[in-house]
């Protein structure tokens, strides 16, 4: 199992970031949540399988159309309980 936080930065919100990321999160079978950050950014938590956590983050360092990520930063944190995927 493998946690981690994650920050993207660049043309990430009103764009339909955090709706698409929750499907391809629910897709790829990672739990988690994402949400919207003052200063522009997106921050999520993900967890899973570690080759599903992998295929999730790919895809935030593109985004969907309309996105334009500047840069992701990635943090590994402690497995907890967590499951479902939520925006907040």
């Amino acid at each position: 199992m493998r946690r981690v936080g994650v920050v993207v930065r660049g043309t990430v919100q009103g764009v339909g970031y955090r709706f698409s990321l929750r499907v391809v999160a629910e897709r790829a079978g990672v739990s988690g949540w994402v949400r919207n950050r003052a200063d522009g950014s997106v921050e999520a938590e993900l967890q899973g399988a570690p080759s599903a956590v992998d295929t999730v983050l790919a895809w935030m360092a593109e985004g969907p159309p309309g996105a334009r990520v500047d840069s992701r930063d990635v943090t590994d944190l402690q497995p907890e309980g967590t499951q479902g995927f939520e925006v907040r």
